[in-house]
């Protein structure tokens, strides 16, 4: 069974979910549908206090309800109620909203969208651009991060081949990251404001080029010496990202500042008229 997290749109409200790709089946996190519909400053109480009302009532959505792990604000990952899309039309019904109903055509929308795109792929970035426009960023920067998603997958598959776990993944990706930013993930996205949201998604273009840089380099070193212990992954991803590194250097030294940026998404997309 595999399954995929992955942050979706509506209304420009991010809602978190879960693509379970053995039951084909989209699960939604509950507390973010609930603030969706409700615009509540607190919607874990709205959703605790609806969830005991509708189990006193006997209804079996809420009982049957799953439990999954999704990113939280605070970056790690916790369990959190979710819902298929028929139990979620379910809640919906309790919640009393203006936006549920398109809220429903959306979810049913989404359903019918991620089927297609199990037939054709090119859907999946398609859908991807879309979500980039809508949400502001400029061509350019999208089209560098749709390059940057397609570098990162190779790395992963060489990882892969060579043996790494997908557990140890991220382990790697601070290492790459430390040594071309001179900070581990978390800690950039601490520089950056971030909690839940994605490092690659709030980095400007110079960022986003490094960090690509350090990963395509990563995986060519780790193609021609064909590393075979996690020390040997270690010391590869070491030197990919000095690549970037070196390439950091010489650019602050003919712009005289650093390219580490503080900004958020927020700070640079393009104004919405």
């Amino acid at each position: 069974m595999t399954k995929k997290n992955q942050i979706q749109v509506f209304d420009d409200r991010k809602v978190r979910t879960v693509w379970d790709s053995e039951t084909e089946e989209w699960y939604f996190s509950v507390v973010d549908v609930v603030g969706v519909l409700t615009d509540s400053a607190d919607p874990r109480t709205y959703w605790k206090v609806l969830k005991n009302r509708l189990k006193a009532e006997g209804n079996e959505t809420v009982t049957n309800c799953n439990r999954l792990k999704m990113q939280a604000a605070d970056g790690k990952m916790r369990l959190t109620d979710v819902a298929t899309t028929e139990e979620m039309f379910r809640i919906i019904q309790s919640v009393p909203s203006p936006k549920a109903e398109p809220f429903k055509l959306w979810m049913a929308q989404l359903a019918s969208t991620r089927l297609d795109q199990m037939q054709d792929p090119e859907l999946s970035i398609e859908q991807a651009v879309a979500d980039y426009r809508r949400l502001g960023y400029s061509e350019q920067w999208i089209n560098q991060r749709l390059r940057g998603i397609e570098i990162r997958k190779m790395l992963t598959d060489e990882w892969k081949r060579g043996g790494v776990k997908e557990q140890q993944y991220a382990f790697l990706t601070d290492i790459i990251t430390k040594q071309w930013s001179g900070m581990k993930t978390r800690e950039y996205k601490d520089l950056k404001g971030l909690h839940k949201e994605s490092l690659r998604d709030n980095m400007t273009n110079v960022e986003l080029a490094l960090n690509m840089l350090a990963e395509a380099s990563t995986t060519e070193i780790s193609r021609q010496e064909n590393p075979d212990s996690m020390s040997a992954h270690v010391n590869v991803a070491e030197r990919g990202g000095n690549v970037a590194k070196a390439a950091r250097s010489e650019l602050e030294q003919n712009l005289g500042r650093s390219v580490i940026s503080k900004a958020k998404a927020s700070d640079y997309l393009e104004k919405k008229e």
